[in-house]
């Protein structure tokens, strides 16, 4: 093993395992309650509009990652199309940050669901939960991804197990007679709802260690943000279906509140299986914010003690591990009721960065492995400009 260079150890399977369970993530057991109170009984056409938003530049990032297979494949793509290596580097290192505060917020909310079932001080909780994920990540990407796809199974039998209690559960009044759309509301509540999307762009920084990424990388894409579709799709019909929505909109833990609502019965096994979520979703953000230290390293010489795999573990070890201690400081200390806007916006100034470089790639070089119609990123640009104006207005 060459140091410098990573293993190529993943498939399609474990790869869209990954993709899924980063998306899904633990989002959706806390985001639900948001975007209720944004768009009502009209939440499940939230998780629609936001799925068409992320969708042109899902297509986008699955043709980018045939054409540049490499970690850091954002900033790879910015700087081959847009030719700023400043700006490269600028998203790169917004992945970076975005990647570690999103980390954060979910390790300290899974903790916090944790410490409600067990009796454990909150801060042990915190740094104890962090160090384990970020040794996980450093041993090795198979490992890490074997955990994450555990994981990721046991937050999809969370969600079933939700969206059987709301359809048989009594339906709300709400449910019988619902309230004209109100579109703004709902703009709101897409804008919110496309945090639970995010993911997708997290598979291309893996290039280096995907077996046949041509191949692999944009099917791994679209299955997962297809699957992920269909998943919120029922989940957050279920939440409208059992729980009014002034219940939801209060609630830090909706869907627990919907399967105590239809069953009657206590949700801490819920409560559990939302932990599990939350360490997928950290330790998913850790691997992939490593190796976009990783892939930056190769571009910026300042950066260069990033680009480094261990010999033996083949992972960029030091950026694994101080992306790890980031976050759990991050996570002892840092209030994240804004997070999900927050995160949102900085990856939809990213995808439409993104796309304008892949209209400037194709018309550069229309040949690559993977080709989406020039429509797609054009569609990715004003898609994503256009929620990135809604929330920001929102938030204005």
């Amino acid at each position: 093993m060459v140091e410098g260079a990573l293993k190529r150890r993943i498939g399609l399977p474990l790869l869209t395992a990954y993709g899924v369970g980063v998306m899904v993530g633990a989002g959706i057991y806390v985001l639900v309650g948001a975007v209720v109170a944004q768009a009502g009984i009209w939440a499940p056409l939230a998780f629609v509009i936001a799925g068409l938003i992320a969708a042109p530049s899902a297509l986008s990032y699955a043709e980018l990652s045939t054409r540049i297979p490499e970690a850091a494949g954002e900033a790879a793509y910015v700087e081959k199309g847009l030719r700023s290596h400043l700006l490269s580097v600028l998203v790169g290192l917004g992945i970076v940050v975005a990647g570690t505060i999103s980390a954060a917020a979910v390790l300290r909310g899974g903790s916090g669901y944790l410490v409600s079932v067990v009796d454990l001080p909150f801060d042990a909780v915190v740094i104890a939960l962090g160090l384990a994920l970020t040794c996980v990540a450093a041993i090795g990407v198979l490992e890490s991804l074997g955990l994450a796809a555990l994981f990721t199974a046991v937050e999809l039998i969370g969600l079933v197990l939700v969206v059987w209690a709301g359809a048989g559960a009594d339906p709300v009044a709400d449910w019988h007679m619902p309230a004209p759309p109100v579109w703004s509301g709902i703009g709101l509540a897409a804008v919110l709802a496309f945090f639970a999307f995010i993911g997708f762009e997290d598979i291309v920084n893996m290039a280096e260690e995907v077996a046949d990424p041509e191949r692999t990388l944009p099917r791994a894409i679209l299955i997962s943000l297809v699957v992920t579709s269909l998943i919120y799709a029922g989940v957050s019909l279920a939440a409208v279906r059992a729980v009014p929505r002034e219940a939801l909109a209060a609630s830090e833990r909706p869907l627990a509140l919907v399967w105590e609502t239809a069953t009657g019965r206590d949700a801490a096994l819920l409560s559990l299986i939302a932990v599990a979520a939350a360490l997928n979703g950290v330790l998913a953000q850790i691997v992939m914010a490593a190796r976009v230290l990783f892939g930056l390293g190769k571009r910026e010489p300042r950066l260069a003690l990033f680009h480094k795999a261990h010999p033996r573990l083949g992972t960029p070890v030091l950026a694994t591990l101080l992306l790890g201690a980031a976050v759990i400081v991050a996570a002892l200390s840092l209030p994240v009721a804004a997070l999900a806007g927050l995160t949102s916006t900085v990856l939809l100034s990213v995808f439409i960065l993104v796309n304008l470089s892949l209209i400037v790639l194709k018309r550069r070089a229309p040949a690559a492995p993977f080709r989406v119609p020039l429509w797609v990123p054009y569609a990715g640009v004003l898609a994503s400009a256009g929620a990135l104006a809604v929330s920001l207005g929102g938030t204005s």
